[in-house]
Parts: C-alpha cells; structure tokens; sequence
C-alpha cells in the first residue's frame, strides 16, 4: 500500500475536528488550550504533507516557525491558566472573568 497525500490529510482533518470538539464542547481551560494546541498541529501536518508531495520546502520553513510561536503561546497561556487556578482553586472557563481589573 502506498501512503499518498489524501491520507496524511485525511489524519489531519480528522485531527483538526477532534480539537475543535474538543474547543466547542469542554469547559476546562487547561482542556481547551491542549484542544487547541491539536487544531494547530493538524494544521502544521498538512502543510508538511503539501510540502513534502510538492518537492517544496517553503511548507517546512513555515512549519518550522508556527511551532517556535506556539512554544511561547504554551509559556503564556500555561502562566494565564495557573494564574486563574491561583485565584480561583478551578480551570473552568466561567471563571476567566475573574481575572479583569
């Protein structure tokens, strides 16, 4: 069998619509923000997947880069999800309001 591009999308989609579920349907933070975290590497996937059928490595570089931002997207929302559970002793998205000045 040989593993062509509609697979590799196909895991990718189905990826995607796991974290967006995941978004949609969950009320933790520290859930959503990993759901989110899926969504965004089944993005990087498929551009990998473009990349690499398409003899062209521009997709790879951009991946390269999305991945660099999302590691300090992690350190700021993990800071904002600990802060939340600091004041308020839950992860729970009702309580984000608590967090205005």
């Amino acid at each position: 069998m040989n593993v062509g591009l509609e697979h590799y999308l196909t895991v990718s989609a189905m990826l995607f619509c796991l974290g967006l579920l995941g978004v949609i349907l969950r009320r933790n933070v520290l859930v959503i923000y990993m759901s989110l975290e899926l969504m965004l590497n089944a993005a990087n996937l498929a551009l990998v997947a473009f990349s690499r059928f398409n003899d062209n490595l521009t997709g790879q570089t951009m991946v390269f880069f999305i991945i660099t931002v999302a590691a300090a997207e992690v350190a700021v929302g993990l800071a904002l999800i600990v802060a939340l559970y600091r004041k308020r002793q839950s992860a729970h998205v009702e309580d984000l309001t608590s967090l205005k000045l």
